[in-house]
């Protein structure tokens, strides 16, 4: 069995309601991801890639699931051990997150782009007794960097590799794990027991692994089908990570819930995705606003693209005013949803609202979900006011592995602090003003600002640093970073920054794009930085 992470306990009173509400079932992953593989097997799975292409069934993957779970049963795997994995949006992945599905492990998703100093931190957090990976995918050689943090990970016994080259010594090819006889039968398991961890970015310099039960996740999963409702669903492209939440939800658990095929890219190419929309009758551009941006800025993008969009869904980065003006005169109807991996569904609104509300707030809390805007002291502001964000609802989360993350997250009702700052008004709506917590989210990924900032101080001669987003049309927020440097020693070059940060093994998709020297950093009387103030000189720049 895996650890016994000290989960918060839910609230007698939330608990009553959820039941009575139906917003909690006893259903678990492992049904819902049987259900889902049972119910349509002639559906299409395919993977949309130069370089490992793949079209086949559902009906194909389950067995492949069923397999795998197998495979590792078989070498002493059962439900509650936690089993990472790294692979980009594969046939791989697909069938890692349903085989995991089905054993009753605690899945770890990874996304694909994290480096060895992101992966040593969650695998040794975490206590993984697996790893399943990739053996390289563009520039990352996922084996070189295991190998380098290998000795740091006392609980890793089993490390499974998919991809082209034969595996490592002390390692197990993937495809040796699809022989052994399939597990008949999802296996039984606790509802309340973990599901899924998924690492995300935030006030910390490491990534923090959010702990979602069955039921949480599961709530998760009915409340976007409730959401997402189209009276004319198509099947969706999706290019976000499946290692990352919302790749996860829309592309792996999204499409079994609503009876859809199935259709990952590994690579966001625009060009091919509007072309593999025309194909195959797909729709695609949900999620951060940049999946969206780049198909209508792409050339080949047609009036028939934009009858295939059709209703689109946006959330996990800002959503300016422009660009939904820009949907809705091309015939697009779009909706913004508020949400974290803490909280995944915490505000949304469906197509059928005015538009003033679904494309100039971030809609409305959804089934079960409260909300509460706090001042400093936790105290409920007025209407209009803007302040912190607080909720609580079916699909929060069970806290953090690190229990004094859940402590400073979570009052004794089960409210949970998000970081981010709001606005409600009189029709309940809500809009994101600013935020707390410091974090950039660049292109729907969550950049910690406190890790880089870690990272920079250790190159010669800087004193201070501050990390904070800049705004970006393509991405929605770019890392920027501020340095301070000893009286007579020069800042660093750009070139300088970017190999120290490669040497360190940070993602290249945390690496700062912008580099400002200065003599002083804006501070409070109490001398903390005035983040808020490099912010809006950015903001203030960007707009001339």
């Amino acid at each position: 069995m895996g650890p016994d992470w000290p989960l918060r306990k839910v609230p007698e009173e939330l608990v009553r309601r959820y039941h009575r509400e139906r917003l909690w079932t006893d259903e678990t992953l492992a049904d819902l991801v049987w259900e889902g593989l049972t119910g349509g097997p002639g559906l299409t799975f395919r993977v949309w890639s130069q370089h490992r292409p793949v079209h086949t069934t559902i009906g194909d993957v389950r067995d492949r699931a069923q397999r795998l779970a197998g495979a590792l049963a078989a070498r002493g795997f059962g439900p509650g051990d936690v089993i990472a994995f790294q692979i980009p949006n594969w046939i791989e992945a697909a069938v890692t997150f349903y085989g995991v599905s089905l054993l009753g492990g605690v899945l770890v998703p990874v996304v694909h782009f994290y480096g060895p100093k992101e992966l040593r931190h969650i695998l040794r957090e975490s206590r993984a007794r697996v790893l399943i990976t990739a053996d390289r995918f563009g520039h990352s050689d996922y084996l070189a960097g295991l190998e380098s943090i290998r000795a740091d990970l006392p609980d890793l016994e089993l490390v499974v590799v998919a991809g082209d080259t034969p595996p490592p010594s002390g390692t197990v090819a993937f495809r040796t794990l699809l022989e052994p006889d399939p597990i008949a039968r999802p296996e039984t398991i606790d509802p309340d027991a973990p599901a899924v961890v998924g690492y995300t970015s935030g006030t910390t310099a490491n990534a923090k692994g959010v702990v979602h039960t069955h039921r949480t996740l599961v709530a998760e999963m009915h409340q976007m089908r409730e959401m997402n409702a189209n009276p004319y669903p198509r099947p969706m492209l999706v290019g976000a990570p499946v290692g990352h939440a919302i790749g996860m939800q829309a592309g792996l658990l999204g499409p079994l819930v609503r009876g859809l095929s199935v259709h990952l890219t590994d690579v966001w190419d625009p060009g091919t995705v509007l072309a593999g929309m025309l194909e195959a009758g797909l729709t695609a551009g949900s999620g951060s606003t940049y999946f969206l941006q780049s198909l209508l800025d792409h050339p080949d993008c047609s009036p028939r693209h934009h009858e295939l969009m059709g209703a689109i869904g946006l959330g996990g980065s800002p959503v300016p005013a422009a660009v939904a003006d820009r949907a809705e005169a091309l015939g697009i109807s779009l909706t913004r949803s508020y949400g974290s991996t803490e909280h995944p569904s915490t505000t949304g609104a469906s197509h059928e609202e005015p538009r003033s509300k679904r494309n100039y707030t971030d809609g409305r809390a959804l089934p079960g979900v409260e909300l509460r805007i706090v001042d400093e002291q936790g105290r409920d502001v007025a209407t209009g006011v803007a302040g912190e964000i607080w909720s609580r609802g079916p699909d929060l989360c069970a806290g953090y592995v690190d229990p004094a993350l859940t402590d400073a997250a979570f009052d004794p009702e089960g409210w949970y602090a998000s970081g981010d700052i709001g606005v409600l008004d009189v029709d309940g709506y809500l809009t994101i003003t600013d935020r707390k917590k410091d974090i950039i989210i660049r292109g729907g990924e969550n950049v910690s600002a406190a890790e880089v900032e870690e990272l920079v101080l250790r190159m010669p001669g800087v004193v201070e640093v501050a990390v904070v987003a800049a705004p970006d049309a393509r991405l929605g927020e770019r890392v920027a970073a501020f340095l301070r440097t000893r009286p007579g020693e020069p800042a660093p070059t750009m070139l300088e920054l970017r190999e120290h940060l490669e040497r360190a093994g940070l993602a290249r998709q945390k690496w700062p794009e912008e580099l400002h020297e200065v003599e002083n950093l804006p501070r409070t009387p109490s001398g903390k930085v005035q983040k808020f103030v490099l912010r809006q000189q950015l903001r203030d720049r960007a707009a001339g």
